[in-house]
């Protein structure tokens, strides 16, 4: 099971209502909300154990930094594949789809807004069976 959750998107609305989908699975007490990347990024930079399991939703478009830009900072300085991202975006691009493969290594799926706790619930399910 997971260490923390962090919920990464800069409308806090959308933070707000993913936040409820794991208070109804009973899991709020894992979950930090971000609607700045880079104060997210650098929370799991600082984080007292690294290798913690630890779940991402990750937006694609977001002013202060990319989901993209995100995960290429996860890449280069070298974050520990015990952080599995599930990119959450209103985004349909094939280009965007395209390029979440190329960070397979942490994105584990990719899952259109509005996220349903039916799609949280499949994964957690198939993560830990």
């Amino acid at each position: 099971m997971y260490k923390e959750i962090y919920l990464v998107d800069d409308e806090d609305l959308v933070n707000t209502i993913n936040a409820i989908h794991f208070r109804k699975m009973g899991m709020e007490d894992k979950v930090k909300s971000f609607t700045n990347p880079e104060l997210a990024l650098d929370d799991l930079r600082f984080r007292k154990n690294k290798n913690d399991k630890t779940l991402l939703l990750l937006d694609i478009n977001m002013p202060e930094m990319s989901g993209f830009e995100f995960l290429e900072f996860m890449v280069l300085e070298n974050f520990p594949e015990s952080i599995e991202v599930l990119l959450v975006t209103s985004s349909i691009s094939q280009v965007d789809k395209e390029e979440a493969k190329k960070y397979g290594k942490f994105v584990k799926r990719f899952i259109s807004k509005p996220l349903q706790i039916e799609h949280l619930e499949d994964y957690l399910q198939a993560s830990f069976t």
